[in-house]
């Protein structure tokens, strides 16, 4: 097996496992949400130093270790944001008769503080990587940002699949700033931009002229890309997006609704909640 096909199944099981792992914490009692809470903020903290450790790391191993501490970068954030410690200053629905740039305004100030966090984290990564040669942790980043961000747009503008199934119930008021419709103009632009992309890094990857590590640092971040794609069509497409992760779906209703009212007051005294889709990552 090629170290391109090692990097690939990499990438997709990461990916894959994450996903459910944050999806299931969140959905735990209130001492093991918190526990991940603070796990996941000590991991945070050293995924940057681990960012800028490997900076000028050019071999193998360092393209790896840029890529899982990015992941955990990120699942800070989606952990951070799912418990409702990091979301907005909205915290209810959204107004009835709310369109247009009122429904836009609304829809941010639900996930406000969760973005700008999302923003601050990026970038102390672009900082601590800046002008290194190892710019695969700062890539990774960079594209769960902008395709997390090219699908709230697309749950905004209206798509088939809102998987409100991943949303935990201190969250499902959330489902409100989504809307449900066959397809919107914004996607095929977002999915053609990211396909380009790819495209790009798929080309890299496979030129003679690619080192090693530089051919594996493609690859996992051009995995990453690739699923973020696969995620855009589960919007759109009729199948059952929640079939990958049910193993972390399992809890019971009731377990959910315990969390909501014993954790949230906990986790969140003076923000609130929001997003959903938390896939790739």
């Amino acid at each position: 097996m090629n170290d391109a096909s090692v990097a690939l199944g990499f990438a997709i099981f990461i990916w894959w496992f994450s996903t459910g792992i944050v999806i299931l914490l969140n959905r735990m009692s209130r001492t093991t949400v918190v526990l991940s809470l603070a796990l996941s903020s000590l991991l945070g903290v050293a995924s940057l130093v681990g960012l800028a450790h490997t900076a000028q790391q050019t071999g193998v191993a360092g393209a790896y270790c840029a890529f899982t501490c990015a992941l955990l970068a990120w699942g800070w954030n989606e952990l951070s944001f799912l418990t409702g410690w990091i979301t907005g200053p909205r915290t209810t629905a959204l107004p009835s008769g709310a369109i247009g740039w009122q429904r836009f305004v609304q829809s941010l100030r639900a996930v406000l503080w969760h973005e700008l966090a999302i923003l601050l984290v990026g970038c102390a990564i672009v900082a601590i990587t800046w002008d290194a040669p190892n710019q695969v942790g700062t890539g990774t980043y960079l594209v769960l940002w902008i395709m997390r961000t090219s699908a709230k747009l697309n749950l905004f503008f209206g798509v088939r699949n809102l998987s409100e199934e991943f949303l935990p119930a201190h969250l499902a008021y959330l489902e409100s700033f989504f809307r449900r419709r066959r397809f919107n103009a914004f996607f095929p632009f977002a999915v053609a931009l990211a396909s380009s992309c790819l495209w790009w890094l798929v080309a890299f990857a496979s030129s003679p002229l690619t080192s090693q590590a530089q051919a594996v640092g493609a690859v996992l971040v051009g995995t990453m890309l690739a699923l973020a794609i696969l995620e855009h069509f589960m919007l759109v497409l009729p199948l059952d997006t929640t079939a990958l992760w049910r193993w972390a779906l399992r809890k019971k209703k009731s377990e959910d609704h315990a969390f909501d009212a014993h954790a949230a007051p906990v986790l969140a005294p003076t923000l609130d909640k929001h997003d959903k889709l938390f896939q790739i990552h």
